[in-house]
This record gives structure tokens, C-alpha cells and sequence, in this order.
């Protein structure tokens, strides 16, 4: 019997928009960003209320973004957040907010504005997303309003010719319904308890000199195909109700994309 995950009630007959925070607008934030807005566009067309997104990015566009990431060189100085949301705002009519600034990681710093249904990370750096499950395992013991309750996280991770997403739960177990078809998962492991981070090396991340030092760690269009991807099984939780994949493994070298099953 094939494993699947039925998306959470809320996210399904939502009483508000679909709160999500997106943290990083660079390569790959930049591309999730515009998926997010269609996403948003067609969910609304079918009679949900769509998505409510906020995006945290403390950096500024510079020359070297210019290319690989969605910025053009009348952006050169302006904070990422801003840039992208400001973009979005103006061509979909939404009223998405921009946060340039880190997402706050402690306890004692967050509000329950920086809380969501859906996390959505895109950043190199490994010590964050270990402090942001940290956070996220103290929240989910307080009770929230359902619009900030945390239910997923979607993270993003590449090198320069390969690369993942992942689909985990926040929720201990998201409750899941009786099927004869499927066998029902309700809980989905995050990125930080699927990979090791111990193997990961800080000099591969950072910031580029130039764009042809940038492709040496990122490929061109590395950043765009896993945003397809992963934005893809959203579209799947929201239109079917469930997925049978939560992520998928990149390899522009060998041209293969391997899904990650339930």
C-alpha cells in the first residue's frame, strides 16, 4: 500500500489567507517568491482565500546578484525584501509584507506576527535552520490563533549542480483521515532531523565577489528548477488534498530529479 500525507483541514478550508514566511530572497527565495504569487493567484480563482506571505531577507541587491538571482541593476542597493515584495505587491495586488531584516530566532524576540502555517527557508546557512527548529519545537507547545499556528516547514537546499527540497511537519502529527487507497502519514521529519549539518562546510556558503564566482557555487538555473519543484508539491497539497512525494533530489549534472517518498 502506497504512504501518503493529507494536507491539514486549515490549510484546506482556511478561515484567512495561508499565513507563510519565507526567509531568504536570494537565489532560490527570489524564484519561490513569484511561484508563491501564482500559487496565490489560482488558489483564489478556485475559491480559497488564498496565501498571506511575508518575506525576511536583511540583504541589498548588489552587482553580483544580477543574472542568477531575479534582480535587475535599477535594484542595485535596495534590501532584497523590500525589492521582491514591493515587485509582487505591485503586479498581483497583493498586500504581502517585507521584512528586511534576519527572522528572530529566540524566544523571547518573536511575535505572533513572525509565527505561520507554512515555513519556507532558502538560505545557505546551516546554524540557522537548526536555531529555527529550535524555535518552532518551544512554539508548537503554546496555543495560537489558527492563522499563526505552525503546521509545515519547506526547506531548500543546493550546492552549485545539485540539490533538495523538503517537506516536513511542525505539528507532532498532522490528524489524517481512514483511506483503503493509502496509508496515511501524519508525520513528516524536517530537514534538520534528515540531514546531518555536522558534514556540511561553512565555506561553501556566502557571499560572491562577482557572478562568475557566484556560478561556482550555484549553477545558473539550479535555484529555479528547485523552486518549480518544491513549489509543485504545494500546488499538489492544495488541489489534491494530499501528496504522495514531500521533496525531491536535484542533479543538473546527471539530469535527474528523484523524488523523496512519504
Amino acid at each position: 500500500m502506497k504512504r501518503a500525507h493529507f494536507t491539514d483541514n486549515y490549510l484546506m478550508n482556511p478561515s484567512h489567507p495561508v499565513t507563510v514566511i519565507l526567509i531568504g530572497g536570494g537565489g532560490t527565495g527570489s524564484q519561490v517568491l513569484t511561484c508563491l504569487a501564482r500559487l496565490d493567484v489560482t488558489l483564489r480563482a478556485l475559491g480559497h482565500p488564498g496565501l498571506f506571505v511575508k518575506l525576511y531577507d536583511p540583504d541589498t541587491v548588489s552587482e553580483t546578484n544580477i543574472g542568477r538571482q531575479l534582480f535587475s541593476e535599477s535594484e542595485i542597493g535596495i534590501n532584497k525584501a523590500q525589492c521582491l515584495i514591493s515587485r509582487v505587491n505591485n503586479f498581483f495586488g497583493n498586500d504581502w509584507v517585507a521584512k528586511p531584516c534576519c527572522y528572530p530566532l529566540q524566544i523571547g524576540e518573536t511575535g505572533s506576527g513572525d509565527m505561520a502555517n507554512l515555513f519556507i527557508t532558502c538560505t545557505d546557512n546551516p546554524k540557522s535552520r537548526l536555531n529555527l527548529w529550535k524555535l518552532l519545537k518551544q512554539v508548537r507547545k503554546i496555543p495560537l490563533y489558527d492563522r499563526e499556528r505552525p503546521l509545515y516547514w519547506m526547506d531548500f537546499g543546493n550546492g552549485q549542480t545539485f540539490g533538495q527540497v523538503l517537506l516536513g511537519t511542525i505539528s507532532r502529527k498532522i490528524e489524517q483521515p481512514n483511506s483503503e487507497k493509502y496509508e496515511p502519514v501524519g508525520r513528516l521529519s524536517v530537514i534538520t532531523e534528515y540531514t546531518n549539518y555536522a558534514r556540511v562546510k561553512a565555506e561553501d556558503s556566502g557571499p560572491s565577489c562577482s557572478l562568475a564566482e557566484a556560478l561556482e557555487k550555484q549553477d545558473l538555473f539550479i535555484n529555479s528548477i528547485l523552486a518549480q519543484a518544491g513549489s509543485n508539491i504545494l500546488w499538489k497539497m492544495f488541489r489534491n488534498g494530499m501528496i504522495e512525494h514531500r521533496g525531491a533530489y536535484l542533479n543538473l549534472d546527471t539530469m535527474k530529479m528523484n523524488p523523496i517518498l512519504i
